[in-house]
């Protein structure tokens, strides 16, 4: 098990969190899948938290996890769906990282994402000197979690080409990687399996073909429920991103948590939180993942730029920000909600005259 030896910006899950793995480890005796670190159950509770010395690092309905594990534990490769700040990458990762120790076998999904970034490449200088060669070949992520018998991940799955897609068929319904070239092949040790993750609200979608999500079982993360679940989200990131970026404390920043939540819940759902007012939705998600980014750099005005406590005029412009997307469209539709919304509401004068001036 690794741990951090130097001040990185950001740990990967089992660096940060060696402690909670390690204790869990010691006093883990169910039986463990081949390949496993910990039992299914065990990791269960790494991401769910047991309410003392293991942190939760998903908070959700416990079904989900147990589904996305048990997954895991089979043949069949896992895809976690949902729209975008649902903690797809952040599950996954701390999956990887309970199962395998290592969350690092990472594949990051774009328009340009080639061939050879699941497959394999080839090192030409020796290509060209030596010929086909296996030293010649450089592996990929997915390769050497074949080798290695861990969870190799792929984000961002539908950003990636269709025809570079189905190149995971092969992969994971035989555990079988060709090197035609070699005239060889890696198998798949036991451990290794594939946990991918995707979402069908972003631009340049490529949709799964048929064949290929027959070998995931997908499991859909849904946005947090109520907006007690979705504050108590963001107040532990934001203090968790707080620590690791070294900001000083500050006092209780709870009230602007809850503000950040509400307006960002109320433009989602097209309706504020009595149901007495209907709202027009922006263009942009509003995910829990942006009010976190937007809570972070409130925190950092307030502690660089402020007096260490933030006030509605540290978030206001970054709400505004996260809302106005489009300037002709959504900046209307938020114009809207401060004067028919913030401006009306108890409580709020302070941040519908900080968001005006943030225009």
């Amino acid at each position: 098990m690794t741990t951090v030896a130097e001040p990185v910006l950001r740990p990967h899950a089992e660096q940060l969190y060696a402690t909670e793995l390690a204790a869990l480890a010691a006093a883990d005796d169910r039986p463990r899948p081949p390949g496993w670190l910990l039992s299914p159950q065990a990791v269960v509770t790494y991401l769910l938290g047991d309410g003392d010395t293991i942190t939760p690092k998903y908070i959700g309905p416990r079904r989900l996890m147990e589904v996305a594990v048990a997954t895991l534990a089979t043949d069949r490769a896992l895809l976690l769906l949902g729209v975008p700040g649902t903690a797809k990458t952040w599950v996954s990762e701390h999956l990887a990282a309970a199962i395998s120790g290592d969350s690092t076998l990472l594949v990051q999904g774009t328009a340009g994402t080639p061939e050879e970034a699941i497959r394999y490449g080839w090192n030409y200088a020796r290509l060209l000197a030596e010929g086909p060669s296996a030293e010649a070949v450089v592996p990929s992520p997915l390769m050497r979690a074949m080798r290695t018998g861990t969870i190799a991940r792929v984000e961002e799955l539908t950003r990636v080409p269709s025809d570079v897609q189905d190149t995971l068929i092969t992969i994971l319904s035989e555990k079988t990687l060709p090197i035609p070239e070699l005239n060889d092949e890696v198998q798949a040790v036991k451990g290794f399996n594939v946990i991918a993750t995707a979402n069908d609200r972003d631009r340049g979608v490529n949709e799964l073909s048929s064949a290929l999500r027959r070998r995931f079982n997908t499991v859909v993360l849904p946005v947090p429920g109520t907006v007690d679940e979705e504050v108590d989200i963001v107040s532990r990131r934001v203090a968790s991103l707080g620590r690791s970026l070294e900001l000083p404390e500050v006092p209780d920043a709870m009230a602007e948590i809850r503000r950040v939540v509400t307006v960002f819940r109320e433009l989602r759902e097209g309706v504020t939180g009595d149901g007495r007012t209907k709202l027009k939705s922006p263009s942009g998600t509003l995910s829990t993942a942006e009010a976190i980014s937007v809570m972070t750099s409130g925190m950092a005005l307030a502690v660089h730029f402020g007096d260490g406590t933030v006030r509605p005029a540290d978030v206001a412009a970054g709400i505004r920000g996260a809302v106005v997307r489009d300037p002709a469209s959504d900046g209307v539709i938020w114009r809207e909600y401060l004067e028919t919304v913030a401006r009306e509401r108890d409580g709020w004068r302070d941040f519908y005259r900080a968001a005006r001036e943030a225009e």
